[in-house]
């Protein structure tokens, strides 16, 4: 559930939808790493915004939480220019040395606790003088004596209660006024629909964006978080595209000589991912992961949603620009409302997945076992460093393994049991692409646990995790590829072959649904035993099929969105595995199942 921070209106519920070229038929491939390449490597100064993922503090988590004390004087009402203040101090003091730097300003600066705005004579945000009596510049000046950096918010589009009846003026024009500078029939825009959308084809639309942008420049902020951007932010359709608001505002934050981060949200469609990359250092791919509750998050609102969504995005994450899984609520125990197994599998994730990690938490107020999360430096580096962004390398099951092979050659490695219920996972190192023994690190508890042979697994709680380096010793893993495509397997139901330009052999196999199966045949293993087969497969949302070895009643799996119907992802799956000849299924049931590219079966279990 998600509420509107512009209206009284009720909290609504909005969920995120989110190569070889080989001859067809089996032929022996090269060892393969069973990781995908991270994003492509872009030359980024070290000082230069996003050169990685930003740290620091938010306060929407506060100021949206339901517990007690929080939020005395009505919702939202936590942000004032005293908090920030308190907040600014405490991180300077216990996380700024573990590279936390940002203090950024979310929702309502600009207005009071009944939600009235202020504006100035040009249409722009002017600070409550209540919550913030000294104003916006003082606070940033406060920020940066400590020597960390200011951020603030502002919605897309033209504010209605700004619009003014279009008579406003527009700063730095010959006569432009509000009516200049948005549609003639008000079409509305944004996540909330609290704002006229711009018309960029107008010329006093970008001299708006420029004095917004000159304004918050001139205020000494180094960070913005534009809301509510589409298509995202659970609405589409043109009068929802905002994407020539984030080109404007890309044009005006340069035209300020002032390196301003500029952060998107909230729900971005992965479909202008591009865009979002172009124009800005990151991009929120989620729903709030605040529940809007009693306390600041719960794992089902939603924290549990990211394993599902993040996928997807893995790829577009990279020096420059950022999946931002939103805020890092792991530091206030019981407020927090998680239990320490899922407050480690919380930062875990946000680690592997390279997301800004910035916390929501009261920083004044830390309990022993956030502040151990949160100043992890094995962890931090995880996210700080060169190591590329983690994706799953297993199914999306409760059990799974995601990875990240790093440029050292070793590989970060998570393990995550997503149950409501303890269980066992396992990461075997054939699904890394090797085989022997290698070392192994546990991050989380700056211990070697010394040399494992084959695979790694651990006895985990509910919502539980592990996160470790590992450091291959043996050797590279053979594998032999089957095409699906290839004319001897057997298709059935609508299952067909279709052109795949990122596919091996250009082509795949799709149309698995409603009863649709695939059946590799003839696939020939030395001996019995169990066997990590690794599936290439291409799916725009995740889907599930039963995967099953020579007829028997296989394990239905959940196959991770690949982000769209053009790219190709990879996981591995456990299969038993005959001496001699055998037979592997995919069967979509009464759903839909991924296509698939091809297999690559270990020419040894």
């Amino acid at each position: 559930m998600r509420s509107s921070p512009y209206s009284a209106m009720p909290v609504r519920t909005l969920r995120a939808a989110v190569v070889l070229a080989l001859a067809a038929g089996a032929v022996t491939v090269a060892p393969v790493a069973h990781v995908r390449p991270a994003a492509p490597t872009v030359s980024v100064a070290a000082d230069a915004p996003a050169a990685k993922p930003y740290m620091g503090w938010s306060s929407w988590s506060m100021q949206s939480s339901k517990y007690p004390g929080l939020n005395p004087d009505g919702d939202y009402s936590y942000l004032t220019e005293a908090n920030v203040t308190r907040q600014t101090d405490a991180l300077a003091a216990k996380l700024k040395k573990y590279g936390y730097e940002y203090v950024n300003i979310d929702a309502g600066w600009w207005r009071d606790n009944a939600w009235k705005p202020e504006y100035d004579q040009y249409a722009r945000q002017k600070a409550d003088p209540k919550r913030f009596p000294h104003g916006m510049k003082a606070v940033a000046d406060h920020i940066h004596a400590k020597g960390l950096k200011a951020g603030i918010y502002l919605p897309a589009g033209l504010e209605k209660e700004a619009f003014d009846d279009g008579r406003a003026p527009i700063r730095n024009t010959d006569g432009c006024t509000t009516a200049d500078i948005v549609y003639s029939d008000l079409r509305t825009t944004n996540g909330w629909d609290s704002s006229y959308k711009l018309d960029f084809s107008r010329p006093c639309t970008q001299k708006y964006i420029d004095s917004q942008a000159q304004l918050i420049a001139d205020w000494g902020y180094d960070f913005l978080k534009l809301d509510g951007v589409g298509p995202g932010s659970g609405k589409s359709g043109d009068q929802y595209d905002n994407v020539a608001d984030v080109a404007a505002w890309h044009q005006a934050i340069t035209a300020t000589g002032r390196p301003i981060h500029l952060e998107l949200s909230w729900s971005l469609d992965i479909g202008h991912a591009a865009d979002w990359q172009k124009y800005s250092q990151g991009w929120r791919i989620d729903t709030d992961v605040e529940c809007y509750c009693n306390t600041l998050a719960s794992w089902e609102n939603s924290v549990d949603d990211r394993w599902d969504d993040v996928p997807a995005w893995t790829r577009h994450a990279g020096p420059g620009g950022w999946n931002d899984l939103d805020s890092l609520d792991v530091g206030n125990g019981e407020m927090d409302g998680l239990t320490k197994a899922e407050r480690q599998s919380y930062a875990t994730l946000w680690a592997i997945a390279k997301s800004p990690l910035y916390t929501g938490d009261d920083l004044t107020r830390l309990d022993s076992y956030g502040l151990s999360l949160l100043t992890n430096k094995e962890v931090i580096a995880v996210d700080q460093g060169d190591t590329p962004p983690a994706h799953p390398i297993t199914p999306s099951d409760p059990q799974q393994v995601w990875a990240a092979k790093n440029p050292d050659g070793s590989y970060t490695v998570a393990l995550f049991n997503l149950a409501d219920r303890p269980a066992s996972v396992s990461a075997p190192w054939a699904t890394l692409g090797f085989t022997g023994r290698a070392g192994v690190r546990d991050l989380w508890n700056h211990e070697n646990l010394g040399s494992f042979k084959d695979r790694i697994t651990e006895a985990l709680p509910a919502h539980g995790s592990r996160l470790f380096t590992v450091t291959p010793h043996g050797s590279a893993l053979d594998l032999t590829a089957h095409e699906a495509e290839a004319s001897s397997n057997t298709l059935a139901g609508n299952a067909s072959v279709a052109d795949c330009s990122a596919c091996s052999g250009a082509k795949k196999v799709g149309n698995l649904y409603l009863g649709g199966k695939l059946t590799f045949n003839d696939i020939v293993v030395p001996k019995s035993g169990t066997y990590q087969v690794r599936i290439a497969y291409v799916s725009g949302d995740a889907r599930s099929a039963v995967v099953s070895a020579n007829g028997g009643a296989g394990a239905s799996h959940k196959f991770p969105s690949t982000g769209d119907w053009g790219t190709v992802g990879a996981v591995t799956v456990p299969l038993t595995l005959k001496a001699g000849s055998n037979t592997i299924t995919f069967d979509s049931g009464n759903g839909y199942a991924p296509d698939i590219d091809r297999i690559d079966v270990p020419k040894s279990s």
